[in-house]
């Protein structure tokens, strides 16, 4: 009987599970996957500590994501977060109406048919969405602010993830109608695929890039501004990383903020709350942040007005 107290306080309860489905992989994820542990940590988990997580990671090749969200699902974890992999939530969806999913996403998740309305999201399904295929026309149209004299413009894709993809198109091509501009669309599904995007950019003199708001895109901005600085090419994207790294301009939304509140939203479910009640987070700050140093490079002249409503200008 002396005993008995010993072997209960032995038997610790089994860590809660995360499963986490990665748009890439760990090391190109970097900050993003650090700000999902600060969420995490926000509400009281650490990982090791008194939660586990079960990574999948699809390596930047999205056509394997229905295969790890299923093992994540088979696996019966707690939850399945799959910040930046509006591919990964709509397969764990698609799999599992019980186990609570984890989204941060750039496509509106009501017309995506991942939750019934950001406000009472319904189901198992919840997380955060920020500007992502909205703020395509802005970018073109700072671009053109820079480039008034140009008479065409490009965007830059990523075809295996038409979820991203084809509403990028839609919204740049519009926004490009309106200001009188002819747009090309580029596509690079692999890394490989991005010298042959840039060559032809260059070589159809386009005046300058939009880079969708892709998460295989965002997790190589060291290389697509390396890229857009060797080609002379006019370049945007959404994050802040990207004219840090060389490009020209960034416009965008917080992306590694949005990874943090949706390790928030997954520590809260984990201490039992219900995604069905948890209404969809909404990251809606954007900043504009000029590379000075680059436009001069490109021989670019940077308007006053647009000088004096950046929030940042690197010189």
């Amino acid at each position: 009987m002396a005993a008995w107290p010993v072997a209960a306080g032995a038997q610790q309860p089994a860590m809660p599970v995360i499963g986490f489905l990665g748009a890439d992989s760990p090391a190109l994820l970097g900050s993003r996957l650090s700000a999902f542990h600060q969420g995490l940590g926000e509400v009281g988990y650490t990982e090791g500590r008194n939660v586990a997580i079960e990574y999948r990671w699809t390596e930047g090749q999205n056509d394997r994501i229905p295969a790890l969200a299923a093992d994540l699902v088979r696996r019966q974890v707690a939850v399945v977060a799959a910040p930046g992999s509006t591919l990964g939530a709509r397969a764990a969806k698609a799999l599992t109406s019980t186990i609570p999913i984890v989204f941060a996403t750039g496509v509106d998740p009501v017309k995506d048919g991942l939750i019934a309305s950001l406000n009472r999201p319904g189901g198992n399904v919840t997380g955060v969405t920020l500007l992502g295929v909205q703020i395509g026309p802005k970018q073109l149209q700072l671009l053109h602010q820079v480039i008034p004299t140009a008479t065409s413009m490009a965007l830059l894709v990523n075809p295996s993830n038409p979820t991203i993809a084809e509403p990028m198109s839609n919204e740049v091509r519009a926004a490009a109608r309106t200001l009188g501009l002819e747009l090309h669309v580029l596509q690079a599904g692999i890394e490989g695929e991005f010298e042959s995007a840039f060559a032809t950019l260059h070589k159809l003199r386009f005046g300058g890039l939009v880079i969708a708001a892709d998460i295989f895109f965002g997790s190589r901005l060291q290389r697509l501004a390396a890229l857009a600085l060797n080609y002379a090419a006019p370049a945007i994207h959404q994050s802040r990383a990207f004219a840090a790294a060389g490009g020209l301009m960034s416009y965008g939304t917080d992306v590694a903020d949005a990874f943090r509140l949706a390790g928030v939203y997954t520590a809260r479910i984990l201490k039992g709350e219900k995604p069905a009640d948890l209404p969809v987070q909404q990251v809606t700050k954007v900043e504009l942040i000029i590379n000075l140093k680059t436009a001069k490079v490109l021989g670019l002249e940077v308007p006053p007005t647009l000088l004096a409503r950046a929030d940042e200008v690197i010189e």
